[in-house]
């Protein structure tokens, strides 16, 4: 198995010239960042403007040196991602959702094996079911949930992410879950 190389060792590599490690550095955080910016904008195309506007600040605070390497690479990448987004929609005067009005999102699992139209359509109906309960959720819970199942970030992440202990962050996880439960059983919801 191939040893991956560090942030910082790719960093300092692209600032002495060699290009290739940005993009093994795009290219090794890509989901994290692009799933953040989409959690919020709700829609991919904006996703993807807003995912090449993050690396180009991030290209510009390289090229001017202003880069402060402290081994914190990806928050501080992820801090700029929802920056930027938050910022898409206080231009806009949206608010921020989590599912997508096209079908399209972040909650959909993918299958190798195609899946009959009648298991299609079932797991079509859970996955909106999940995503309904999920926007039942307060914020700061549906927030640290998302990064965690969809974003698959650690509790580490997420507490620097949303600039929170990562004690609250675990709180705010089992807050979310119970809440799920409970959502579950007073409204009688069946995921089978």
């Amino acid at each position: 198995m191939k040893e991956q190389i560090s942030d910082k060792a790719l960093i300092k590599q692209y600032i002495q010239g060699n290009e290739a490690c940005l993009e093994m550095l795009i290219n090794k955080h890509k989901n994290k960042v692009f799933t953040t910016i989409y959690l919020i904008v709700n829609d991919r195309y904006i996703a993807e403007d807003l995912f090449q506007e993050t690396f180009i600040k991030v290209i510009k605070t390289f090229k001017s040196g202003k880069y402060n390497e402290e081994g914190k690479f990806l928050p501080w990448v992820v801090r700029i991602a929802r920056n930027l987004a938050i910022d898409h929609f206080r231009k806009s005067k949206r608010m921020p959702t989590i599912t997508s009005q096209d079908g399209e999102d972040i909650f959909r699992t993918f299958e190798v094996a195609e899946d009959n139209r009648e298991q299609s359509y079932i797991r079509n109906q859970k996955e909106s079911t999940i995503r309904n309960i999920i926007n039942m959720l307060p914020e700061e819970q549906k927030q640290v949930l998302v990064l965690r199942h969809y974003g698959d970030m650690s509790f580490k992440e997420i507490a620097e992410l949303t600039n929170v202990s990562i004690n609250t962050a675990l709180g705010r996880m089992r807050y979310a879950l119970n809440n799920m439960r409970k959502i579950i059983t007073e409204k009688s919801i069946s995921l089978q």
